[in-house]
C-alpha cells in the first residue's frame, strides 16, 4: 500500500514537475564570419532524435529542458553545442575547414586540397560506384572528369581501357601509371596481354578492400613518377586498421545477370524467303528447324560476392586483415570467372612513433573459364532452318561434315559446339606486398628517411582444348595448347624528406630527394600440339627483363599560406634504350596563389575557397611495343612462332631477324595546365576548372619501311608528335542537409581533342598518313584497316570513301565520290572522316539521405564518337547468304542498303561510320541502414542494385561503347539485379 502510495505522489507532483522544466527555446544560427542567418540548419537536442531546423531568416524554436544540449549544424560548418539556460539561445557557426584540409595521395607523400598545385582528384570510398564489381577500375567509371574507362565488354572481370585526357601516344602504352599501396604495377596493356590466365591488372584487388583513388593529371602532379606518368597516374589506397577494440564487417550479395540487346538477323521463316527467292538451287539444302542461335549462347548468369574482414589492435599495433571469394558466371555460355583474394596490413609504430611501419601483402587466386568469343559472330551468321543438336553425327550437335566423317573446311561451326565442346582454362596465382619504413631522424626531427621495398609475383598457367568435332576452321585431328608464365616486378624505393615551418618568415617548405629501382622479369612457355602429329609439339620459350633506375627529388615552398610552388625533376635509366638515349630527364614547375585568403575576397559571403594553379612539365614514355620486345635498340633473333622449319640434320625451328633501330629513344611530352579550384557558399559548392595543353615528340611507332630494310618490314622508331588540348570542370554540391534529408549532387565534365602534327622525317602535308597497327575489320589485313593515324586529324581516324545515295538516302553500293577527279577510284579517293574517341565525356551522380533510407545512382555520356560498324559491313549484305558449302544467315541491316556486297568500295565506305554518343544509367542502388542493431557500434545495410540500367542512343549496333571504335564481335554488357547485405559489428 506505502508502495502505491509513493507512485502516486510521483505521478502527481513529479511528472507537473517535469513538465514544468521544458521550456520553449528559440534564436538565431548565424555564420559567424558574415554575420548572415542560415537557412537549413539543424538543431537537434543531443543524445535524442528530437530536432528542428531553422527557416529562411535562420530562426529556430524547440521545446527542451533546462540543462539539455543543442547541436548546432550546417553544411560546410563546424558543430556547435550550447547549453540551454532560458528561452533564448543564439549560435553562430564557424566553417568547417576539414574539407580543405583532405589529405590527397600524390607521388612518394601526401598533401592537402588547399596545398596541392597541380591537377589531382581524389575520389574517396564513399564515392565510389556501387553494385556488384568484381573489377576495381569499375568504381571509378564516371567519377573524374577527363578519365575515361572503357570495359572490355561483358566478360565477368573483364579488363578496361583507361584513357586520361586522351593518351599520348600512338602506338606506345597510353595507360596510366597504376600504384597499389606504394607498388607500381606494370603497364595494364602489356600485363593483359602477357600475364596469361589473368584477365586485367586489377585482378588480385578485391574492390571491397579499396580506400580510395588519387588520380594525378597533368606534368607538375606526375613527373615525380617521370617515364611512366605520361598517361596519367592512378594511385590506390587500400584500407588500414586502427588501434582499439577489435571491428569486424560482413560484405556479402548475389547477382543475376542477363542479356540486354541482341543483334537483329533474319528468323527461319524469312531466312527460307530470301533462300527460296535469291538461290532457289538451295533450297534443299536448308533444314526444318527453327534456331535461334543467340538465344542457344547467351543466358542468364548468377553470381556472388562475399568479403569479411576484422579490424583494430594487437597489443597496440594496428591491423586489418580480409578474404573474398567472388564467383560470376558469364552470359555466355561456358564463361565463368572464380576468384579467392587475401589481404593483410599491419602498422606498428616504434620508438615513440619516430619508427612507422607499413606492412602490406595481397594475394589473389583465380580460376578462369574461358568462353569462344568466336561463337557469338557465328552465333549471327549460322543457318537458323538447322538444328542444335543430331545424334547422328560426330558429338551429337548439327555441323557440316563430309562423307568419310571429316570435318568440311571453310564453313561456319555450330556456334554450341564451339562453347561446349572447346575447353579453355586457366589459373593466375598473384602476390603483391611492399614494407614501408618511415623513420624521423631522432638526432634531426625535420627529416624523414623513408624506405619501401615492393614484389609484384605472378604466375599462370592453363590448357585450350580444341577436339577435331569443332576442328572445320582448324587442323584435322584438333590441337591442344598449353602455356605455363613466371613474372616478378621487384621494387626498391629509398627518399628522403625535410621539413620546415619557418615561422619568422611566415613560411613552410619541405625538399623530397631519393632513388628508385625496379626490375621487371618474365619467364614463359607455350606448349602447341597439332592432334593429327604433324610436325611435332612446338615449343616457344621466352624470357623478357627490362629495368628502370632513377633519381628524383621535388621542392615544395608555400609563403603565408597563400602563395606555393612546388619544383619537380626526375633523371630515368631505361634499359630499353642504349647509348646516349638511355637517360631522360623530366622537370616540372607548379604555382599556386589562394586568392581566396587575400583581405580582399576573405569577408566574401559567396566565395569560400578560389585559388588558381599554374603548371608545366615533362614527362616521358619507354613501353616502346606492346608485346614481346624489351630492347628494341639491339639486333635479336627470335623463333618462328608459326611452326616454320627447315631441314639441317632433321627439321628445327627457324629463327628470324627481330626489328631494331639504334638510335631509338624516349617519347616524351610536354604539358601546359592552368587549374581555378573554387567552393561557394561555405564549400557547400566546391570543384574546379582545368585547361590544359600536352604536345608529345618524338613519338614511339612502329612504321612500315621497304622490304628486306633492317630484315624486316616492320620497325620500332621515333616518328613525329602529335597535341591534346581540352577542358574539363567538375563540381561536388551538398544541395540540401537537415535532420532527416541530405541531397548530394556530382558532375564533371571533359573535352579533348588531339591531332596530330607530323609522322615523318619530311612530307608533312595534311592528309598523309601510316595505318594503325593492329587494327583490322573481319576479311580484312590487320594494317590495311579502317583507322589511321593522319597528319592534321586526330588520331585514329577513319580513312573512308564518301558514299552517294539516292534521292530517297538510300546508299548506292559501289558509288563514292571521285574526290581528286582523276576519273578513277582508289585509295586517293580516301578520306579522313570522324574518330573513335569521344570529344565530350559527362558524368552524373547524386546520392539522397532520409533517414534510414539511401539511394543512389551514376550516369555518364560521351559525345562525339563514332564507331565502325563492322556487324553491318561483314554480315549486311547479301553475298554472306551463299559464299561457301554452307548457308549463311545474315543482318537484317542488310534491308536498309540492299547491298549485293559484290563491291570493294563498300569496305571503306563512311555509311558504316555511325555516330556513338550515348547516355548510360550505370547504377541505381537503394538502400536501408539500420544503427545500433543490438548494441552500440553495430550496423547493418541491405541494398539493391541495378547495373547497366539503359542507354540512349542512335547508334544502330549492339553497343554503342567500344575500345577504340571498330565494333566487330563485342561481348554484350549484361543487365545485372544485384541484393546484398553489409554488416559491421
Amino acid at each position: 500500500m506505502k508502495i502505491l502510495q509513493k507512485f502516486l505522489l510521483v505521478l502527481l507532483f513529479g511528472f507537473p514537475i517535469g513538465i514544468l522544466a521544458q521550456i520553449s527555446v528559440s534564436g538565431t544560427v548565424i555564420d559567424q564570419t558574415t554575420g548572415l542567418p542560415l537557412p537549413g540548419a539543424s538543431v537537434v537536442i543531443k543524445g535524442t532524435s528530437t530536432g528542428t531546423t531553422t527557416d529562411f531568416d535562420g530562426l529556430y524554436q524547440i521545446t527542451a529542458n533546462t540543462g539539455d544540449i543543442l547541436q548546432f549544424s550546417y553544411v560546410g560548418f563546424s558543430v556547435l553545442e550550447l547549453t540551454v539556460d532560458g528561452p533564448t539561445l543564439d549560435a553562430a557557426l564557424s566553417e568547417d575547414t576539414q574539407m580543405l584540409d583532405e589529405i590527397v595521395v600524390i607521388g612518394y607523400g601526401t598533401t592537402t586540397k588547399k596545398d596541392a598545385t597541380g591537377a589531382v582528384v581524389g575520389v574517396t570510398e564513399e564515392e565510389l560506384n556501387q553494385g556488384f564489381i568484381a573489377s576495381p577500375q569499375d568504381l571509378l567509371i564516371g567519377k573524374a572528369a577527363g578519365v575515361n574507362i572503357t570495359t572490355n565488354g561483358g566478360a565477368p572481370g573483364s579488363g578496361s581501357q583507361i584513357r586520361i585526357r586522351g593518351g599520348s601516344s600512338l602506338d606506345a602504352s597510353n595507360d596510366p601509371l597504376i600504384i597499389i599501396d606504394g607498388v607500381p604495377l606494370d603497364s595494364p596493356g602489356l600485363d593483359e596481354q602477357r600475364n596469361s590466365g589473368s584477365r586485367n591488372v586489377f585482378d588480385f584487388v578485391n574492390p571491397n578492400d579499396i580506400s580510395s583513388f588519387s588520380i594525378l593529371k597533368d606534368a607538375s602532379a606526375t613527373a615525380i613518377y617521370g617515364s611512366r606518368a605520361s598517361n596519367g597516374v592512378i594511385i590506390i589506397t587500400t584500407k588500414k586498421g586502427k588501434t582499439g577494440e577489435l571491428k569486424f564487417s560482413l560484405n556479402t550479395s548475389a547477382s543475376v545477370n542477363t542479356l540486354s540487346n541482341t543483334i537483329g538477323v533474319f528468323s527461319a521463316s524469312d531466312y527460307r524467303e530470301i533462300i527460296a527467292d535469291r538461290f532457289p538451287n538451295r533450297v534443299s539444302d536448308l533444314g526444318s528447324a527453327d534456331t535461334n542461335w543467340q538465344e542457344q549462347i547467351f543466358e542468364t548468369a548468377l553470381g556472388t560476392d562475399t568479403n569479411f574482414s576484422v579490424s583494430g589492435g594487437i597489443m597496440g599495433i594496428p591491423f586489418r586483415a580480409s578474404v573474398g571469394y567472388t564467383q560470376q558466371d558469364g552470359i555466355l555460355r561456358t564463361e565463368a570467372l572464380e576468384r579467392t583474394t587475401a589481404s593483410l596490413n599491419i602498422t606498428p609504430r616504434l620508438f615513440d612513433d619516430k619508427l612507422k611501419i607499413e606492412l602490406n601483402a595481397r594475394g589473389a587466386y583465380t580460376e578462369n573459364n574461358f568462353a569462344e568469343t568466336g561463337a557469338i559472330g557465328s552465333a549471327l551468321e549460322f543457318d537458323p532452318t538447322q538444328p542444335v543438336f543430331d545424334p547422328t553425327l560426330p558429338a551429337g550437335l548439327f555441323d557440316y561434315y563430309e562423307e568419310n566423317g571429316s570435318a568440311t573446311t571453310n564453313t561456319v561451326t555450330n556456334p554450341v559446339a564451339q562453347l561446349t565442346l572447346r575447353d579453355n582454362q586457366a589459373i593466375a596465382r598473384r602476390f603483391v606486398g611492399n614494407a614501408k619504413f618511415d623513420y624521423n631522424l631522432h638526432f634531426f626531427p625535420d627529416i624523414t628517411a623513408t624506405l619501401n621495398l615492393g614484389i609484384d609475383k605472378s604466375i599462370g598457367d592453363g590448357t585450350d582444348f580444341q577436339p577435331p568435332t569443332i576442328s572445320s576452321q582448324l587442323l584435322e585431328g584438333g590441337r591442344t595448347r598449353n602455356f605455363e608464365q613466371d613474372e616478378e616486378n621487384k621494387l626498391m624505393d629509398i627518399y628522403f624528406k625535410y621539413d620546415k615551418d619557418l615561422d619568422k618568415i611566415n613560411s613552410r617548405l619541405d625538399f623530397t630527394a631519393g632513388y628508385s629501382y625496379q626490375n621487371f622479369y618474365e619467364d614463359r612457355m607455350s606448349v602447341d600440339l597439332r592432334g593429327d602429329g604433324v610436325g611435332g609439339p612446338l615449343v616457344i620459350k621466352t624470357i623478357l627483363e627490362s629495368n628502370i633506375q632513377s633519381f628524383f627529388g621535388r621542392f615544395n615552398y608555400a609563403f603565408n599560406d597563400k602563395y606555393l610552388l612546388t619544383l619537380t625533376y626526375r633523371r630515368d635509366g631505361s634499359s630499353r634504350f642504349g647509348g646516349d638515349n638511355r637517360w631522360g630527364n623530366f622537370p616540372a614547375a607548379a604555382f599556386a596563389w589562394n586568392i581566396s585568403d587575400e583581405n580582399f575576397l576573405k569577408d566574401s559571403e559567396t566565395l569560400s575557397n578560389l585559388k588558381l594553379r599554374l603548371g608545366w612539365g615533362i614527362t616521358g614514355q619507354q613501353d616502346v611495343l606492346q608485346g614481346t620486345d624489351t630492347q628494341p635498340f639491339l639486333p635479336q633473333f627470335s623463333p618462328s612462332q608459326n611452326g616454320a622449319s627447315g631441314q639441317l640434320g632433321g627439321f628445327v625451328t627457324t629463327l628470324r631477324a627481330q626489328p631494331f633501330d639504334a638510335n631509338i629513344k624516349w617519347e616524351e611530352t610536354t604539358t601546359y595546365n592552368i587549374g581555378l579550384d573554387y567552393g561557394l557558399f561555405n564549400n557547400r559548392i566546391s570543384g574546379a576548372l582545368e585547361l590544359y595543353y600536352r604536345e608529345t615528340e618524338d613519338l614511339l611507332s612502329t612504321v612500315n619501311v621497304a622490304a628486306g630494310s633492317n630484315l624486316t618490314n616492320r620497325l620500332p622508331t621515333n616518328i613525329g608528335s602529335l597535341t591534346n588540348k581540352g577542358v574539363e570542370f567538375f563540381l561536388d554540391a551538398a544541395v540540401f542537409k537537415n535532420e532527416d534529408f541530405s541531397w548530394n549532387l556530382g558532375f564533371n565534365f571533359a573535352y579533348n581533342e588531339n591531332e596530330v602534327d607530323r609522322l615523318f622525317q619530311t612530307g608533312n602535308e595534311p592528309g598523309t598518313g601510316i595505318p594503325v597497327s593492329g587494327t583490322s575489320l573481319i576479311g580484312i589485313g590487320g594494317d590495311d584497316g579502317a583507322q589511321w593515324h593522319i597528319v592534321g586529324q586526330p588520331t585514329r581516324s577513319y580513312f573512308v570513301f564518301e558514299q552517294v545515295y539516292d534521292e530517297n538516302g538510300v546508299p548506292l553500293e559501289g558509288v563514292v565520290r571521285d574526290l581528286n577527279n582523276d576519273g578513277q577510284i582508289n585509295d586517293l579517293d580516301r578520306r579522313a572522316y570522324k574518330q573513335a574517341a569521344p570529344l565530350v565525356t559527362l558524368g552524373l551522380n547524386s546520392r539522397f539521405n532520409y533517414k534510414e533510407w539511401d539511394f543512389s545512382f551514376s550516369a555518364r555520356a560521351n559525345y562525339g564518337n563514332y564507331n565502325y560498324n563492322g556487324i553491318d559491313l561483314n554480315r549486311g549484305n547479301y553475298r554472306n547468304l551463299n559464299i561457301g558449302q554452307d548457308l549463311r544467315n545474315v543482318a537484317t541491316s542488310v534491308l536498309r542498303s540492299n547491298f549485293e556486297g559484290t563491291r570493294d568500295e563498300i569496305t571503306f565506305s563512311d555509311y558504316y561510320v555511325r555516330d556513338a554518343s550515348f547516355i548510360r544509367m550505370d547504377n541505381m542502388t537503394l538502400g536501408y541502414t539500420v544503427d545500433k542493431l543490438w548494441k552500440e557500434n553495430t550496423r547493418m545495410r541491405i541494398f539493391s542494385t541495378l547495373q547497366n540500367v539503359f542507354v540512349i542512343t542512335d547508334y544502330d549496333g549492339l553497343d554503342p561503347e567500344i575500345t577504340n571504335g571498330i565494333d566487330n564481335n563485342i561481348y554484350p554488357r549484361p543487365f545485372t539485379v544485384q541484393v546484398g547485405l553489409s554488416l559491421d559489428f
